[in-house]
């Protein structure tokens, strides 16, 4: 009966994503979030400074990417269950561990042109495990071929740019 109810859920999760998909595959659609995006990268870039003071890279400010300022660990200003989520998957990947979603490992396609620019295929995307969460979350980790990594807590509202070596597996 688990296993039915797994399958069920997860059929459930696909066909939600695969209407998501027709909604925004759609040109208003397209157009709409890229007007969104723009201006929030506009409001991310001119904003920043205003605040003053807080150096605290995490979390990002939506539709940007932090980076850790120089000699500060990427793991920083993280809640402690991000920290153990982000080298739990970190050890897995390492170790060619089977991770517990199938959309782990997928193509990360960057439709929020938050990340630097590169060809589909690229970025790949991992779940971090969102305690209390009855599905995979918002937590997310994108990596890039060179192997560059990136932490999201807001599924893509925002990144934060780690270094994998801050997080002990």
């Amino acid at each position: 009966m688990a296993a039915t109810s797994a399958a069920s859920i997860r059929s459930r999760r696909r066909a939600r994503r695969v209407a998501l998909s027709q909604i925004l595959d759609s040109t208003r659609a397209k157009a709409a979030v890229g007007a969104v995006v723009a201006l929030l990268a506009t409001v991310g870039i001119i904003l920043p400074g205003v605040g003053g003071g807080d150096q605290n890279p995490s979390p990002a400010p939506e539709g940007t990417v932090a980076e850790a300022p120089p000699g500060e660990s990427t793991a920083a200003g993280l809640e402690e269950s991000e920290v153990a989520g982000i080298a739990a998957v970190l050890a897995a990947i390492d170790s060619e561990e089977p991770l517990p979603y199938d959309e782990d490992g997928q193509t990360f396609q960057n439709r929020e042109s938050l990340l630097p620019a590169h060809p589909i295929g690229y970025y790949r995307e991992y779940t971090v495990e969102t305690s209390g969460s009855p599905d995979r979350g918002a937590r997310r980790l994108v990596i890039g071929e060179a192997g560059e990594t990136y932490y999201t807590a807001d599924h893509y509202a925002s990144f934060t740019r780690i270094d994998p070596g801050d997080f002990p597996r």
